[in-house]
């Protein structure tokens, strides 16, 4: 068992003098703190991340400084935010915003100083996990104290799957502990136990979503966080995604006309508010809201110039690739000259993929799709439950 002092000296004043005398303790000279730590059993197994979690008081920030330095981020707010990360190429950059849970293309844009806490949270994140080096373990204080408790869990979740794919070490250190089921950690040490401990069956807990049908005004909640345009059809088919009370997501469906293709529809806008990014909601509702139209023998596509949702649509099951636009096409005569309803599945100067659902009907008799009222007070009868494994 190791040991850790810390003393300080007390420059003794009125104030001082004051709490001697009304709590009868005797004048002091110095304060002194003992934190006992135990870490030697780290190196019997491999990990990738661990928690340091206890009260406000504790020493966890003490224990933490015990692997190292703990580094801060200072982000030039005279640049966008992306632009901040200039040890790596842009495409990666983009893929490491997306992959820790911001792949809002427009906060990607905007100088640090204009984000959220959240979303400043998941930048110094970003940053200090992808400037590590191989052998460099993260340490980061105080991690999700300023964000709410959902975000924490999607920031969470996102940080734990980067972390393992690149195979990279972090320590945690934070008095909450609804993260662990979404960080998954492989040991979590109190200063109060004083040992590592390994926990098992860390189960995470199932989302429940709801869907309401809304007014256009609605938009206006997800609209500066589209990567193409703040306009919306009006006649388009409007939802907004509820999670614990707090509005999340906003999908508008529209026809799709085709000559070839009858009952087609298509996903015109799909934004998933960046706090709760991370947690696959954008590809899961996809799926549910294209298997709903799927019943009512309706055929749903999608197009997208996003690389992080190519990667999911073309993985799925659910969705066959069916028109992709590539960079040596843009602004020749074959873009040109195409059908005006295949310009629908592809932008005129954008490299694109669009996608088709070939998935399963979801039996469900929610008449979410069908329902008469436009009023976001209007509750849906449907319930997604989205359970992580």
């Amino acid at each position: 068992m190791n040991k850790i002092i810390l003393e300080n000296e007390i420059k003794n004043d009125k104030y001082t003098n004051y709490v001697y005398e009304a709590f009868d303790i005797q004048n002091q000279n110095n304060t002194k703190t003992e934190i006992n730590y135990n870490f030697a059993n780290l190196n019997d197994f491999e990990w990738n991340i661990g928690v340091i979690y206890g009260g406000s008081g504790s020493g966890k920030t003490t224990l933490l400084k015990q692997f190292g330095l703990i580094n801060d981020v200072n982000f030039d707010n005279n640049k966008p935010l992306i632009s901040n990360f200039d040890f790596m190429e842009p495409k990666d950059a983009t893929m490491l915003l997306s992959s820790i849970g911001l792949s809002s293309v427009p906060v990607w844009l905007r100088p640090y100083k204009n984000l959220s806490n959240g979303e400043q949270y998941r930048a110094k994140l970003a940053y200090l996990v992808a400037n590590a080096d191989e052998s460099e373990t993260i340490l980061i204080d105080e991690y999700t104290s300023v964000v709410d408790r959902d975000v924490a869990k999607a920031m969470s979740n996102s940080l734990q799957k980067y972390i393992r794919k690149n195979n990279k070490k972090v320590i945690l250190a934070s008095c909450h502990f609804d993260i662990m089921n979404w960080l998954q950690p492989d040991w979590i040490y109190s200063p109060y136990k004083g040992r590592i401990e390994r926990p098992d069956c860390l189960r995470r807990e199932k989302i429940e979503l709801q869907i309401f049908r809304c007014r256009l005004s609605t938009w206006s909640l997800f609209k500066h966080h589209h990567y193409l345009s703040q306009n919306l059809n009006s006649s388009s088919n409007k939802y907004l995604i509820v999670w614990n009370d707090k509005p999340i997501g906003f999908i508008a469906i529209l026809p799709f006309p085709h000559g070839n293709i009858q009952n087609g529809f298509r996903i015109s806008r799909i934004v998933i508010l960046p706090d709760f990014q991370g947690l696959g909601f954008g590809s899961k509702l996809c799926d549910y809201i294209s298997g709903l139209y799927k019943k009512l023998n309706k055929t749903m596509y999608i197009k997208t110039s996003n690389p992080a949702l190519w990667g999911f649509f073309e993985k799925s099951k659910n969705w066959q690739l069916v028109n992709e636009v590539k960079k040596e096409q843009l602004n020749t005569d074959w873009i040109k000259n195409m059908q005006t309803s295949d310009k629908i599945l592809g932008y005129r100067n954008a490299i694109t993929k669009s996608f088709k659902y070939v998935g399963i009907i979801v039996n469900d008799d929610t008449k979410i799709i069908e329902m008469k009222s436009d009023a976001y007070e209007n509750w849906a009868s449907n319930q997604i439950l989205i359970e992580f494994n």
